[in-house]
């Protein structure tokens, strides 16, 4: 007597939830060992050139001598929009911190990232793998904010160094930092996508440089007018450094979890876009 055979056991149904978020945030397929894969390229490649890789170090770090130091000695005092009292070096490092996080991240996902797609065809090879468009977004976005952690913490033991770390809650700005980092890779990475030529790179100068030098990097939120405060609160680095700032001094309180949160979103929207954008100039 044959035995009937066993009938197929049906495909588990995708919840409603999460097959409406995998298409509003197109990372499916996503496999983190394959995202891995791209990783380890990359880190395999910046072995080959590793003094291009801390060289972003240095600019916050001669921002901290030359303007936390040397003007610090003759501003004084500065009073934070919460009411603490820091010293101005207290003050900037901070800031800088998280500025050395960004410009890591973006250097990597826009000009690293740029010359990949347009000039090496990294990426026509990448995709003849079994690595997907999102799998390509992630890993690319995931080395990038290796990068910015990389200068992150090594600008938090300079700080530690000269003093500058007021609290133990300072452990918590390395995440911090990461998380800018995140926000920051995965934006530039859409970013880069629509990239028509070397040309096209003043627009990202003229992206990141305001937002250095006016995200609350080297005086208080209340010393604008009060449009141009709103204009800065709505803008990343602005609630990058108040998340660091925060934690290093010790002035830790609700609002920043809503920064945190900003760079979530930010980030995850910026994977999103720069994944479907990957796809469509790849595999059209």
């Amino acid at each position: 007597m044959t035995a009937s055979p066993t009938p197929a056991t049906p495909a588990p149904a995708i919840p409603a939830p999460v097959a409406l978020l995998l298409r509003v945030v197109p990372l499916y397929p996503l496999s983190p060992r394959r995202a891995g894969q791209l990783v380890y390229r990359n880190l395999l490649v910046a072995r080959r050139s590793w003094l291009v890789f801390v060289s972003g170090f240095f600019e916050p770090f001669f921002y901290l001598l030359s303007i936390g130091v040397g003007i610090g000695a003759l501003v004084g005092d500065v009073v934070t929009d919460t009411g603490a009292a820091l010293t101005y070096q207290e003050f900037v490092a901070p800031a800088l911190l998280a500025s050395a996080a960004m410009n890591g991240a973006v250097y990597d996902a826009v000009f690293n990232l740029y010359f990949k797609l347009r000039h090496a065809k990294t990426y026509d090879a990448v995709l003849a793998t079994p690595l997907s468009a999102a799998d390509t977004a992630v890993g690319e976005t995931v080395w990038a904010l290796l990068r910015g952690a990389v200068y992150s913490t090594a600008f938090l033991l300079v700080m530690l160094a000269m003093g500058l770390v007021g609290s133990w809650w300072a452990l918590l700005a390395l995440p911090a930092a990461v998380l800018i980092g995140f926000a920051f890779a995965a934006v530039g990475l859409a970013a880069t996508t629509w990239l028509r030529g070397w040309q096209d790179f003043e627009f990202v100068q003229v992206a990141v440089l305001p937002l250095f030098l006016f995200s609350t990097t080297f005086y208080p939120l209340s010393t604008y007018p009060r449009a141009l405060q709103v204009l800065v609160e709505c803008t990343p680095l602005y609630h990058g450094i108040e998340l660091v700032r925060g934690l290093v001094t010790g002035d830790v309180r609700w609002g920043l979890l809503g920064s945190a949160a900003y760079l979530v979103v930010m980030g995850v929207a910026g994977l999103a876009v720069g994944a479907r954008r990957l796809e469509r100039l790849l595999l059209r």
